[in-house]
C-alpha cells in the first residue's frame, strides 16, 4: 500500500473528530469525547496553537492521524515532542502506516531538536506495545501519570 502524509488543515477537522471518536470507541471511552469540530478547529488551528496534526492518506482518502505538541525538558534543557494520539483506520492496520506515523513524528522531532519522543499507551493495548517494542521505544514505568478533569481540577483552582 502506498500511503502519504500531510499537515492537516482545518478543513480535515471532521475527519480528524471520527478518528478521535473511532480511537476513543477503540479504547473503551467513546462517551469521553466532548471535541467537537468547532473546538478542534480552534484548538489545532487557532491563533497559539501549541498543538498539531497530521493526515495519513491511502490514495488520496484519510485512513489515519497523528496528534503532538512540544514539551520541556528541564533535563535536557530543550523541548521535546509528546504523541498525544495515533490513529490508524483498521482497513489500514498491519500495513506499516502506524510505523510510518510514527517515523514521520521521530522526523520532525529530530529537525526540531527535541531530546525525546514520548507518547503513552493503555495497558491492554497489546498490538500497539508490540509495534513500540519493535521500533526500539522503552516503556517508562518508573512513572506514574496523574490527571486532573472536571470538577476536581474547577474545585482545587479554586482553592
Amino acid at each position: 500500500m502506498t500511503f502519504t502524509i500531510r499537515d492537516a488543515r482545518p478543513d480535515d477537522a471532521g475527519t480528524i473528530l471520527r478518528f478521535i471518536t473511532d480511537l476513543a470507541i477503540f479504547e473503551k471511552a467513546g462517551h469521553e469525547v466532548e471535541a467537537t469540530v468547532e473546538s478542534l478547529t480552534r484548538s489545532i488551528f487557532g491563533e497559539g496553537s501549541v498543538t498539531r496534526a497530521v493526515i495519513l492518506e491511502h490514495d488520496g482518502d484519510a485512513a489515519g492521524f497523528a496528534i503532538w505538541f512540544y514539551n520541556y525538558s528541564t533535563w535536557q534543557g530543550r523541548k521535546g515532542l509528546y504523541l498525544e494520539d495515533l490513529y490508524v483506520d483498521p482497513a489500514h492496520r498491519g500495513s506499516g502506516a502506524g510505523k510510518l506515523l510514527l517515523r514521520h513524528l521521530a522526523r520532525i522531532a529530530v529537525e526540531e531538536g527535541c531530546g525525546r519522543f514520548e507518547w503513552s499507551v493503555l495497558d491492554w493495548n497489546e498490538p500497539a506495545i508490540r509495534v513500540y517494542d519493535a521500533i526500539g521505544a522503552e516503556p517508562q514505568t518508573e512513572w506514574i501519570r496523574y490527571r486532573m478533569t472536571g470538577e476536581a481540577l474547577k474545585a482545587f483552582a479554586a482553592g
